[in-house]
Parts: C-alpha cells; structure tokens; sequence
C-alpha cells in the first residue's frame, strides 16, 4: 500500500495544492486497508477541521480519483473508496462485502466480451462481491 508521503507525492506531482485537510484525507487512506464511504471519511475529517462541508470532502475524493491515488467502487449501499491498488497493471478485484478486502483478478473479462462494431468502450469496471475465507 502506499505510504501517506507517496499519497502526498503523487497528488503533489500532479499540480494539486497540497493543504493540511489533504495530507489528512492522505494519511487516512494509507491508514485504512478496506473501503470508505465518503459520508465516513467526512465524519473522521469534522472532527479535526470544523466547518468542513460534505462537498468539500467529496470533492477532493474525487480529485485524488481522477489522480489514480483513489478507487470508487459502487456498493449496493453506495460510492465507497479505498487506496489505489500499487500494481501498475490492469486488473480487476473480488472484494470482500464484511471487511472489504479485495483479492486481485489478473484476467480482465472485457477480453471475452463481444462489442458491437458501433460501440466504441471507452472504459470498464469489474467488481466481484463475496466473502473471504475470515468473514464466510
């Protein structure tokens, strides 16, 4: 997993400011192996910044995905993040639904999948939800 530095290092790397609020949002994630709802990652952050909104929060989850320090996966209870995975390469996860651990896929589906000729995909996701052997 990436170390809280490696967090700030990369978003520093990609032009954005780096406040306190952010080293925190940082060290929060490197900190944390499984998933976070953003509404739990805004609760952990109010108590240090007060006046903090929701938005803000969100927002700068947001920002630290598109920077490939975060992942968003879509629970069947909402959006939740957790660290980006370190290997470089593209892979998929089966993701535990009671502690969150994710257990990586190597081969990508979207190989076996036939695209109509008037579909141009542009991106995929590919999650499997389960249990692992600790929580099943």
């Amino acid at each position: 997993m990436l170390t809280t530095e490696e967090i700030v290092e990369r978003m520093s790397a990609q032009g954005l400011r780096i406040t306190d609020q952010r080293k925190t949002l940082a060290k929060l994630f490197a900190d944390t192996p499984g998933y976070l709802a953003p509404k739990a990652v805004y609760e952990y952050m109010e108590k240090t910044y007060s006046g903090l909104s929701f938005d803000t929060v969100y927002r700068n989850l947001r920002v630290m995905e598109e920077l490939g320090v975060l992942e968003q996966v879509v629970f069947e209870d909402g959006a939740k993040f957790k660290l980006h995975c370190r290997e470089d390469h593209h892979h998929h996860h089966l993701i535990c639904l009671n502690c969150g651990k994710t257990y990586p896929i190597t081969f990508c589906p979207m190989e076996k999948t036939e695209v109509p000729a008037d579909f141009k995909v542009v991106k995929h996701k590919f999650e499997v939800f389960g249990y692992c052997q600790a929580c099943g």
